[in-house]
C-alpha cells in the first residue's frame, strides 16, 4: 500500500513538473514571439500562389543558413511578381539575409537594404522593423566600455531615430530597452575616464566627465558613485586651497565655503534623486563630517529609486567570466525602467570647469568688483605683430614734395654722423654743412641733393665730320692695322719627339 502511495505520488509530481515546464516554455515563446523579428510572418498563411510559394521557399533557405539561394528566391520574386502582396515582405527579407549571415561586408549591406525599405515604404508597418534592425546591426558590433564606441554611438541615434519616428510601433518598449544598454556602455566609459582623471588629481577634467554622465545618462546603473566622485573633486579642490601657504586667510575661507557647497550639493544629490542606491550612506557621512544638514528625499523619489534598484540585474561570476570571453560589452546591470534620454544635453568639457574655478577665484580676490575685461597691448613700432589683432594695413606712399629730394623718400644719416644740417633760414632739401663734433665721418660727395626728376638729361649734341658730297678715306692706321703674327720660339719647349744626336754623342 504504501509502495503504491508512493508511486502515485512520484507520478503526480511529475505530471505537475512537466506542466510547469510546459506553462514556462509557452511563456517564453509568448513572450520570444512577441521581440522575434526573424520569425516568418507569413508561416500560418495558407495560399498556393506562386508568388506566396516562392516566398516561402526562399524562408526556408534562409532557415537552413543558404542564404544565396534565398536571395535568389526573393529577387525572383520581386522581378517577376512586381504587383505581389508579398513584395514588402520580400523586399525586407533581403535584408535579412545579409543580416543573418552576418560579417563587416554583410552586415553593411544588410544596413543598406533596411534602408532602402524605409524610403520606398515610409509608411508600412515593417518599417519600424527596418530601422530596428538598423540599429541592432550597430548593436551587435558594440564594443567593451574601454574600447573603440564609435558602434555604440551610432547605435545609440538609430534608437533613438526608431522611437522618434515610430512612436506607435508595438516594437518602441523592445528599442527602449536596447537603448538603456547602449547608454550604459557609454556612460560606464565617461565614468572610468573621470575616475582615472581623479586619480590622477586632474580635477577639472574629472568634474567635466563626471558631470556630463550626470546629465546626460540618469539611469546609470552607478549614478550614485559618480556624484560622490563630484562631491570629492570639489572637497580636494577646498582642501588644497586650505593649506595654500601665501593667501589671505579671507579669500581662503571664501574659496574653501565656495567649493565645499559645490561638494555638499553633489552628495545631496545623491540622498535626493537615489535613495534606495548602495552608496548613500557614505554620501551620508561625508555631510556628517562637513558639518552639513542630511536631506530628506521625497516619496516619488524613494519609489523610483526602489524600482530602479529593482530592476537591475546582479552580475554573477559566469557574466564576469563571459565578459572576458566575448567580443561585446556586459549590460545585466542596465535599468529595465524608466525614459531614456532621447536628446543629449550640453556637454561639459575641461576649459568649461577652468574658466568657472577662474572666475570664482577672481570673486574671492576682488569681493564687489566687476570684472574687468583686460585688453590686449599694443604692439610696438618695433616689435612683431600680435595674433591677438589684425594686422594694420601698410603705410601708403606720398607725393614727393614740391622741393626736396624729388623721389618720395628722405635721407637719413648715420646716428651721430655728420648730416644735412640746414642752416638758418635755407630751403628744404639744400646742401647743409658737416658738424665738426661727429664721430663718424661722412662718405661720399658733400652735395647729397638728387636731380629733379621733371625730365631725362638732355643728350649731347651729334657732330658730323663728313661734308656732303665727299668719300671717306681710310685712315693710315687703319691699313696698318692688319700685321702678321710673328712666329712663335718653341726652342724653349719640350717636345715628345726624340732628337738625333750628333758627334761623339751618338757613341753614348
Amino acid at each position: 500500500m504504501n509502495r503504491l502511495l508512493i508511486r502515485i505520488s512520484a507520478v503526480a509530481l511529475a505530471v505537475l513538473f512537466v506542466a510547469g515546464a510546459t506553462a514556462d516554455a509557452a511563456k517564453k515563446q509568448k513572450k520570444k514571439k512577441a521581440y522575434d523579428l526573424n520569425a516568418n510572418p507569413l508561416a500560418g498563411v495558407q495560399s498556393k500562389q506562386p508568388d506566396k510559394e516562392l516566398y516561402d521557399k526562399a524562408m526556408v533557405a534562409m532557415k537552413k543558413g543558404r542564404y544565396d539561394v534565398a536571395r535568389l528566391d526573393l529577387q525572383t520574386l520581386l522581378n517577376t511578381y512586381p504587383e505581389s502582396e508579398y513584395r514588402m515582405r520580400a523586399k525586407l527579407s533581403v535584408g535579412d539575409t545579409w543580416f543573418k549571415e552576418g560579417g563587416s561586408a554583410a552586415l553593411t549591406q544588410a544596413e543598406a537594404e533596411y534602408k532602402d525599405f524605409i524610403t520606398f515604404f515610409p509608411d508600412a508597418p515593417e518599417a519600424a522593423e527596418a530601422q530596428m534592425k538598423v540599429a541592432d546591426i550597430y548593436y551587435q558590433q558594440m564594443e567593451k566600455p574601454d574600447r573603440d564606441f564609435t558602434n555604440a554611438q551610432q547605435a545609440e541615434q538609430e534608437y533613438r531615430n526608431m522611437i522618434n519616428m515610430f512612436p506607435d510601433s508595438t516594437l518602441v518598449p523592445r528599442a527602449k530597452q536596447k537603448l538603456r544598454d547602449v547608454q550604459e556602455v557609454l556612460a560606464e566609459r565617461e565614468a572610468e575616464i573621470g575616475f582615472f582623471y581623479e586619480s590622477r588629481d586632474n580635477y577639472n577634467a574629472s568634474v567635466a566627465r563626471l558631470e556630463t554622465v550626470s546629465d546626460t545618462y540618469p539611469l546609470y546603473s552607478k549614478s550614485d558613485q559618480v556624484l560622490i566622485g563630484i562631491g570629492d573633486a570639489y572637497a580636494a579642490e577646498a582642501h588644497n586651497i586650505a593649506i595654500t601657504p601665501r593667501l589671505p586667510g579671507a579669500v581662503r575661507e571664501r574659496l574653501v565655503a565656495i567649493y565645499q557647497d559645490k561638494a555638499a550639493e553633489a552628495y545631496d544629490k545623491v540622498i535626493t534623486r537615489y535613495p534606495m542606491y548602495p552608496h548613500v550612506e557614505d554620501a551620508r557621512d561625508r555631510l556628517v563630517a562637513m558639518n552639513r544638514p542630511i536631506p530628506e528625499p521625497t516619496e516619488a523619489a524613494v519609489a523610483e529609486s526602489d524600482a530602479e534598484v529593482r530592476s537591475h540585474e546582479a552580475l554573477h561570476f559566469t557574466d564576469s567570466l563571459l565578459g572576458i570571453i566575448k567580443h561585446g560589452p556586459t549590460v545585466v546591470e542596465a535599468v529595465h525602467v524608466g525614459e531614456p534620454t532621447l536628446t543629449d544635453p550640453h556637454r561639459v568639457l575641461a576649459p568649461d570647469v577652468t574658466r568657472e574655478n577662474q572666475a570664482i577665484f577672481s570673486s574671492a580676490l576682488n569681493p564687489g568688483k566687476p570684472e574687468v575685461a583686460v585688453s590686449p597691448n599694443p604692439t610696438g613700432v618695433n616689435e612683431p605683430p600680435r595674433t591677438d589683432q589684425p594686422s594694420q594695413a601698410p603705410l601708403q606712399m606720398e607725393a614727393p614734395p614740391a622741393a626736396g629730394t624729388g623721389v618720395g623718400a628722405e635721407i637719413v644719416s648715420a646716428p651721430n654722423a655728420t648730416g644735412p644740417a640746414a642752416p638758418e633760414g635755407a630751403a628744404a632739401g639744400g646742401t647743409t654743412a658737416a658738424d665738426p663734433n661727429a664721430l663718424l665721418k661722412p662718405v661720399g660727395p658733400a652735395n647729397t641733393s638728387l636731380p629733379s626728376v621733371q625730365g631725362p638729361a638732355k643728350a649731347p649734341d651729334q657732330v658730323n665730320d663728313v661734308k656732303p658730297g665727299e668719300v671717306p678715306q681710310p685712315s693710315a692706321t687703319d691699313a696698318n692695322s692688319k700685321k702678321k703674327k710673328p712666329k712663335a720660339d718653341l726652342s724653349d719647349e719640350s717636345s715628345s719627339k726624340k732628337k738625333k744626336k750628333k758627334g761623339l754623342a751618338k757613341i753614348f
